[in-house]
């Protein structure tokens, strides 16, 4: 399994992102976004916590 994204990293593809635990398992009701070209991944419920693109 791929290593989280952190918070707030920039220039990441575009598309579906799902909120992840510190070593990349699910998480209890994650929060799933859409980011753009050059948007940020947002900030997670909870502290060490990443971003995985679905």
């Amino acid at each position: 399994m791929a290593k989280p994204i952190k918070p707030g990293t920039d220039n990441q593809k575009p598309g579906t992102y799902v909120e992840v635990g510190p070593r990349g398992g699910n998480v209890t009701h994650p929060r799933i976004v859409h980011i753009d070209p050059g948007d940020r991944l947002p900030p997670t419920q909870e502290p060490g916590r990443g971003w995985q693109k679905k």
